[in-house]
């Protein structure tokens, strides 16, 4: 059993441990390397880990090793942080490892039932397991604690009102394409979720769309018209953010954003989704790969616009917005930097003490909302308010 400090958590050893390097791993990682005392960066294989080091200028500021679950368990001490770039399903079975050893685990997905379950582990064994703590699911949650916060003291969390609540990220080409989209990650992964019912709040009421991209409409942003889509189940969000009682819901929806023309130039890819043939939609995911991959010579952007409208019983009304807009760079994309510099910053939290055992979102108050905020500004990711 680790020992644990009078908050129960593990005291961090300075160890951090970087689990994959895809697309999303970026100078997050250098700054680790700046606030931890020892980085190993895990990957297929150790010339694979030192190739990525190297292209991000880290050569001989973090350790390249070849991972396998294992490997890395062997080499966990108690206190190390484990921070997972790999994908969800590959969560469960690598907290177990950290709970059992006495690391600390971070991950930038949504938190999964499989995750959830052992979260009573980890705060018997003192470790911290931080979830969401990327660009979408990450900053859009800072930003959502944000307004809310202001709406409440502005109107008051006891008189009634109703509200329009819209959350919408995206990952689109800096240069649109006739696609009007670019695939930085799996297109199986981006078909599939498309496959996915999503349930929000519209005019009032709970709605689910079975075919989400039919519930594409415009939205402007900033004087520019993009196209959105409800994704995922917003409605747990509606008590993670800490919404009045007292005020009803008129909308209430996350989902995701793309540019204009965007449904237009998917026609095909929805009539194949609309067959659901499974062995095809794999198939095309292949060719839509080939296609229109992200290359070198291309620049993504990420768009996060968050907005609360709140309207009183006696007409006094609030409207707040939170705008990240960023173009990726020849050294770092924008989705790289907004993921990895935001995880980075949860590791800096677990290393300093200031995390608690168990589970641990980007934000679970509008206080640390802020104050990540203004570290993650500090960190080099620009955003605006508008209130």
């Amino acid at each position: 059993m680790s020992e644990t400090s009078e908050t129960g958590t593990v005291p961090a050893s300075g160890t951090v441990h970087w689990i994959g390097a895809g697309l999303s791993t970026g100078s997050g990682l250098a700054a680790l390397c700046e606030a931890a005392g020892r980085v190993r960066l895990w990957h297929r294989t150790e010339e694979r880990a030192e190739r990525s080091l190297a292209g991000l200028g880290l050569t001989g500021r973090a350790e390249p090793r070849a991972y396998t679950l294992p490997a890395l368990a062997a080499e966990l001490a108690p206190g190390d942080v484990v921070v997972s770039m790999l994908p969800a399903p590959e969560h469960a079975p690598l907290l177990s490892a950290c709970i059992e050893r006495g690391a600390h685990f971070a991950c930038s997905s949504y938190v999964s039932d499989a995750v959830v379950e052992q979260v009573p582990a980890a705060v018997a064994a003192g470790v911290v397991v931080l979830t969401e703590a990327g660009l979408d699911p990450g900053i859009d949650h800072l930003f959502a604690h944000g307004l809310v916060a202001r709406a409440r003291e502005a109107i008051g969390p006891d008189t009634a009102a109703s509200y329009r609540f819209t959350s919408y990220c995206g990952g689109v080409p800096a240069i649109p394409n006739d696609f009007r989209y670019r695939f930085s990650w799996a297109p199986a992964g981006v078909l599939n979720a498309l496959r996915s019912p999503a349930r929000y709040i519209e005019d009032g009421a709970e709605t689910t769309a079975a075919r989400p991209w039919e519930a594409t409409r415009p939205h402007p942003v900033d004087g520019e018209i993009f196209e959105v889509y409800p994704n995922r189940d917003s409605l747990p969000f509606l008590g993670q953010y800490a919404l009045p009682a007292a005020w009803k819901p008129e909308t209430f929806v996350r989902g995701t954003l793309r540019l204009d023309g965007w449904l237009r130039a998917w026609d095909a890819v929805f009539e194949e989704l609309r067959a659901g043939d499974d062995r095809r939609i794999a198939a095309l995911a292949r060719e839509l790969a080939a296609a229109y991959p992200t290359t070198d010579a291309d620049r993504d952007r990420v768009v996060l616009a968050v907005s609360l409208d709140v309207r009183g019983g006696s007409g006094e009304t609030w409207s707040g917005r939170y705008l990240l807009d960023l173009e990726g760079t020849p050294q770092e994309s924008a989705m790289a930097r907004c993921v990895s510099r935001t995880l980075a910053l949860g590791v800096r939290h677990v290393l300093d003490g200031t995390l608690p055992a168990g589970l641990s979102r980007a934000a679970e108050t509008a206080e640390r909302s802020e104050e990540w905020l203004s570290e993650l500004r500090a960190d080099g990711v620009e955003f605006t308010l508008r209130t």
